[in-house]
């Protein structure tokens, strides 16, 4: 399994807070059989992203485990002016593995009218934005449209594995199982933050989605698709995104873009 999303880079975010921890949260992962982890760290307001550190911290860190699992790095990216600057001037400073995959991160409290055009610029920048953990977003929560709006418009789409079985309470969960059946998810990874609440674990997801909806399934959102976009190639072949439910289309797409 592939984990495109992770905190283990130490005194960076509110991931691992040592060099311990990190150590003992990518050896989590190998155990888990998690054979790639990307480290994420948060690019936002609250914590300062420093490339070069980064690059520093994982060499340190990939020395200290050994060969499993295999670090890359990548970025949480939150969507803010200041951001998007930066992210024109030197992208592959923020994209997973220096591909053209990156993940994007909302704001919890409401989603800006211009997010279309937003994405737009990016996919013309010749990046593919990958939407994390929409299910525990409040306003996707209230908007569970919103996903399948941007998926239709070439985003893709990262739900927690822990939401998905059940870690983060019923209604990640049930998005999470709605947007599946909907074709509208795309990855599964663990957004770990320690070895205690918040794990590099990927195989009770990839079990439960074996046994609910196939080996193949399981095998394509945790294994085939990570490995694309690590490797900077297209996604193999996806079902098409189903729409959501008729009562959520009659609301109409405007009413997405409100801030209440």
């Amino acid at each position: 399994m592939i984990d495109i999303h992770s905190h283990p880079l130490w005194e960076v975010d509110d991931g691992a807070q040592t060099f311990e921890d990190a150590v003992a949260m990518c050896q989590m992962a190998a155990e888990d059989g998690i054979t790639h982890q990307v480290a994420t760290p948060h690019c936002n307001y609250t914590y300062t992203f420093s490339p070069e550190n980064n690059r520093q911290k994982l060499a340190q860190l990939q020395a200290a485990v050994g060969d499993a699992p295999k670090l890359l790095l990548g970025c949480d990216f939150h969507l803010s002016y200041d951001n998007l600057q930066k992210l024109v001037e030197t992208p592959k400073d923020f994209t997973i593995n220096q591909s053209s995959y990156l993940l994007v991160e909302f704001p919890e409290q409401f989603v800006p009218e211009q997010m279309d055009r937003v994405f737009y610029d990016v996919q013309v920048a010749g990046l593919t934005p990958i939407i994390t953990h929409p299910e525990r977003n409040p306003v996707f929560a209230r908007k569970t449209g919103l996903l399948y709006h941007w998926v239709t418009r070439g985003c893709l789409a990262q739900v927690t594995a822990q939401s998905y079985t059940g870690g983060f309470g019923p209604s990640p969960k049930r998005l999470a199982e709605a947007w599946l059946e909907q074709n509208v998810v795309h990855f599964f990874a663990t957004d770990a933050h320690s070895v205690r609440s918040r794990r590099p674990v990927l195989s009770e997801c990839y079990r439960k989605l074996a046994e609910s909806r196939g080996e193949e399934t399981a095998a394509r959102l945790l294994r085939k698709n990570p490995e694309a976009v690590i490797n900077d190639r297209p996604l193999p072949f996806q079902p098409p995104p189903l729409p959501p439910a008729r009562q959520e289309r009659k609301r109409g797409w405007l009413s997405f873009f409100t801030r209440r």
